[in-house]
């Protein structure tokens, strides 16, 4: 399975196993016996490599103490033969619980004295929090399903650390989605993260050594998505250093077991707990002051500190990170971290922090921090994001882009809180989003609605006020209606004109749509609308400029991905073919290009996620199949079991499409005829009296039920005869499709991988501008129904409307009083004058 499919496992596995345990705290067991997996395979294979066999290993003790220093010295830790995690697998029903707090606490002793500040107490919270799922028997079991559990996730080489600090990273976020509010102490959501990563490394991709720091660094994902894109453009994973600080002690565990699992080297790992605005760098180890100082300036800090939580500013005013800019008021530290941020910004370097939306408008000391950062030139962009884009919280963020030295004055500011997607209770940035936000920060443009170059002068006028709507207006245009349009009908040519970008695209089209004018409207001279627009032939020729200009693109895009995939590079491709896409679409201003994106990144998943399991399992895993399990209830617990079989790469449906055409057909037409028999089956017991109804009442005479009856009990023992031969067909084609998936020509293959990778993307490509017209078609037919009844027309209705309730009236008895009352009514309606 791929990466994706395996953390999808592992997860709920592990949230089923967690049973009563708040997820925020089972997120510390999993992930800890993960890092621990992953230490203990990375010592059985340094010392495979320096000549050991397996069976060498079994002689690991601590009592060996050149072996243990070696180990030490290397890797930076110990772990005995006894307490791998591979020999707690080994050990199957006999592993207890005592083998974890045995390995843990010798864990803590065999640090090697230069890597304790890496290693120390990375532990701590897993070994305190066992005590947690019960008794000792009752740990035992649950480890003991846990380590099983993991076991399958890789840990060697380059594609080992991506599927691990994938799954890594997906049970993070799963286990946030689960946290409530404290999510907010441990989580970024991964769409952030790499917003903030995009606009760093693009600022970065020229350098071949950088320093990045995260002060508020939490599980560390931040860190490392930055990290990850800045590596992508420079192309030195050991150029890159990583500066961390936390002041949880759980979190501050869970950023380092992040950086030491994605292969960083330990050098390059600088991670400290404590309160950030309290405890700040420089570091230096106690043990070795002056050998050790490292004021800490480095090239990019990210950062995602708590929001509006107090601080402590006695004595803080001779503070450099403070000093030059004002302190924040004890209420809300918003802006000390920020200022904390910038003050460890090398001269060239650049910041991203995500703050509550307050900090753009507050007065007092923020007010004044505010002003003296924009008048020095230090805010580069504001982005507005989505509101409940963070687990835990709905309150409105921004990203403020920082930096030391700028050749600008003016500030862009981006309201993106318009740009999403709903995932459940939250709202999440799409790709297109992404892109979208980092091209105009990186161009630095003012996009209608969306963002806008400001100068200072402005932020001055405005008082230093950054709120978004001030400078960008991205709500919705206020309906107007036109009133003599209302009067006298037809469309307004104003509100025509409205749709010029439409005009522009199709010349011709308005004039062949739209009869004559009086000056001021226009009325629709088509009957079938959709069809007039589709038949123009300006709409045909747009049509077929579109087609010719991604003609090429579905035989480019499998020529470099299916007839290479053995050496292609997923992310490069996909960047390669979104610069395509992007500049064919440059051709057709109207359509919306970053649509085209998010179509190239939706079809992106299943190809990135292939050509994983091809390079790594090589050509024939895309014959290989696979048994389709899914978990079932037996004797009370969920247990995987096998239905059926599917594709390890290459869906059956697609199979059968291509190779068993024949039996699909056959199946279908079984699955239509059952349909038909079920229709009728249901429409003649609709027809029948049931039991509860009185067979006096029915319309039918016995004879005509007993007719149906009979009707009907032939076709429901055809209809069950049917369902036989349909089960049986699916399970023959699916045994078809299985024989028939082993047996296919490499021509084959390449033909369904095509329809698999490139289909989905070229579908949705070319449905783009069908989407347009379809978007001016509604919007016309929005006009029509809008004006299609004048005042004269509604004043008619009604007047007829109440002379219709007068007549009613007028039929109505009753006493005295009621008579009185239906006369008074009568009058005001208008009538009366019909009795």
């Amino acid at each position: 399975m791929n990466k994706h499919q395996l953390a999808s496992k592992i997860w709920e596995s592990a949230n089923r196993m967690r049973g009563k345990v708040e997820a925020s705290e089972y997120k510390d067991f999993i992930l800890g016996f993960i890092f621990y997996k992953y230490l203990s395979e990375q010592e059985e294979q340094f010392f495979l490599k320096e000549g050991m066999t397996a069976a060498d290993m079994t002689e690991l003790t601590e009592e060996d103490a050149e072996t243990v220093g070696y180990a030490q010295n290397r890797l930076g830790y110990f772990i005995s033969y006894d307490n791998l995690f591979s020999t707690w697998i080994a050990e199957g029903n006999d592993f207890t619980i005592s083998r974890v707090y045995d390995a843990l606490s010798a864990f803590g002793r065999l640090v090697s004295p230069k890597r304790k500040r890496l290693f120390e107490g990375v532990f701590a919270t897993l070994q305190t929090g066992l005590s947690k799922l019960g008794d000792a028997a009752s740990q035992t079991r649950s480890v003991r399903e846990l380590i099983h559990l993991i076991q399958s996730i890789p840990m060697d080489g380059r594609q080992g650390y991506d599927v691990l600090g994938y799954i890594y990273e997906y049970l993070i976020e799963k286990f946030a989605s689960s946290a409530g509010k404290k999510a907010g102490e441990f989580y970024t959501p991964h769409e952030v993260s790499q917003l903030m990563s995009e606009i760093v490394a693009d600022h970065l991709h020229e350098r071949d050594n950088i320093r990045i720091y995260d002060p508020t660094s939490g599980s560390g994902s931040l860190l490392i998505t930055i990290g990850e894109a800045v590596k992508r453009r420079m192309g030195n994973a050991d150029g890159i250093v990583y500066y961390a600080q936390e002041l949880i002690q759980s979190t501050y565990n869970l950023t380092r077991m992040n950086l030491v699992m994605r292969g960083i080297s330990a050098a390059n790992i600088y991670v400290r707990n404590g309160d950030t605005l309290e405890d700040d760098w420089p570091y230096f180890d106690d043990a070795d002051p002056s050998g050790t100082y490292d004021p800490l300036y480095v090239d990019a800090v990210v950062s995602n500190p708590p929001y509006s939580q107090r601080w402590e500013p006695d004595g803080k005013d001779v503070d450099p990170r403070f000093s030059n800019y004002g302190l924040a008021p004890r209420s809300k530290a918003d802006y000390a971290f920020l200022l904390h941020d910038l003050f460890h910004l090398k001269p060239s370097g650049i910041m991203c922090i995500v703050l509550p939306h307050g900090v753009l408008f507050r007065g007092g000391e923020e007010g004044q921090i505010r002003r003296n950062l924009i008048e020095n030139d230090k805010i580069a962009a504001i982005i507005g994001l989505p509101a409940n884009i963070f687990y835990g919280t709905g309150i409105p963020t921004i990203i403020m882009v920082l930096r030391q030295n700028r050749p600008e004055s003016d500030v862009l500011i981006v309201d993106a809180s318009k740009g999403f997607e709903k995932d459940g209770k939250n709202n999440r940035l799409r790709s297109s989003d992404i892109r979208r936000i980092v091209d105009v920060v990186d161009s630095r443009s003012t996009v209608e609605g969306f963002s806008r170059l400001v100068s200072k002068d402005e932020i001055r006028e405005n008082d230093y006020n950054l709120n978004i709507p001030r400078y960008v207006d991205s709500s919705d245009p206020v309906e107007t209606w036109d009133l003599y349009a209302s009067m006298f009908g037809g469309i307004p040519l104003a509100e025509i004109d409205d749709l010029g970008r439409f005009w522009q695209a199709f010349p011709g089209l308005r004039e062949s749509a739209f009869g004559s004018d009086d000056g001021h409207c226009a009325r629709l001279c088509v009957d079938d609308l959709k069809e007039a627009v589709l038949d123009h032939e300006a709409v045909k020729a747009y049509f077929a400029r579109y087609d010719e200009a991604f003609g090429a693109l579905r035989a480019d895009a499998a020529r470099k991905l299916v007839g290479n995939w053995e050496s292609v590079d997923p992310l490069g491709a996909k960047e390669e073919l979104a610069d395509e896409i992007f500049g064919r679409m440059e051709l057709f201003p109207l359509l919306d290009k970053y649509h085209a994106f998010q179509a190239l990144d939706d079809a992106w998943e299943s190809v990135a996620a292939d050509l994983e399991m091809l390079q790594t399992e090589g050509f024939e895993a895309a014959r290989v199949v696979d048994p389709r399990l899914v978990i079932k209830k037996k004797n009370g617990k969920d247990v995987e079991v096998q239905e059926g079989w599917q594709g390890h790469v290459i869906p059956f449906d697609l199979v059968q499409d291509l190779v068993l055409a024949d039996e699909l057909e056959a199946l279908r037409g079984l699955t239509e005829d059952l349909a038909c028999v079920k229709g009728e089956c249901d429409a003649l017991a609709e027809e029948l009296p049931s039991e509860e109804d009185d067979a006096a009442e029915s319309e039918l005479t016995e004879d005509e039920v007993t007719e149906k009856q009979e009707k009907l009990a032939a076709l429901q023992k055809r209809q069950k005869a049917l369902k036989k031969s349909v089960k049986e067909a699916e399970g023959a084609l699916e045994l078809a499709t299985a024989e028939a998936m082993k047996g296919l020509s490499d021509a084959q293959v390449h033909e369904l991988l095509e329809r698999k990778w490139i289909d989905p993307l070229v579908e949705a490509l070319e449905a783009l501008p069908r989407k347009a017209v379809d978007e001016l078609v509604a919007k016309i037919g929005g006009l029509e129904d809008k004006y299609g009844d004048t005042y004269a027309d509604v004043a008619q209705q009604i007047s007829e409307t109440e002379r219709e309730l007068d007549e009613m009236l007028g039929q109505l008895v009753g006493n005295d009083f009621d008579m009185l009352g239906i006369a008074e009514l009568r009058n005001l309606l208008g009538g009366g004058q019909h009795d």
